[in-house]
């Protein structure tokens, strides 16, 4: 069986008044709810906080790595030149920090974001 069905805008009224559209009750399933966007904020204040603990250049290599700020994390390598040092070094910087962000005084600061996540 087929059924004809012609298009419909999202402009058309709807509604006893007509003040409503038909495109005013259609989700939008890419837009970030309020609570996560907020979420969101909070864990990037947090996370530069604790990243403040830590030397500039442990922080620096950090966000390179896993892309914090920019969204583009970089190998050991790219890391590396950047500082004109071996991608080794920058492994033992890296480790160094990841460490350092365990211990429970600033582990503490981003548990609720864990939590949260899994």
């Amino acid at each position: 069986m087929k059924i004809a069905q012609e298009p419909i805008s999202l402009e058309t009224p709807i509604g006893e008044e007509e003040d409503s559209h038909l495109g005013d009750f259609v989700e939008d399933r890419s837009a970030v709810s309020p609570i996560d966007a907020v979420i969101a904020a909070s864990l990037k204040t947090q996370a530069e906080g604790v990243l403040r603990t830590l030397t500039p250049r442990e922080a620096e290599v950090l966000r390179r790595r896993f892309g914090i700020g920019d969204g583009t994390e970089h190998t050991l390598e790219e890391v590396g030149k950047a500082f004109n040092v071996t991608r080794e070094r920058i492994r033992q910087i890296e480790s160094k920090a990841l460490r350092k962000l365990r211990h429970p005084t600033r582990a503490k600061l981003l548990k609720p974001y864990l939590d949260m996540i899994g």
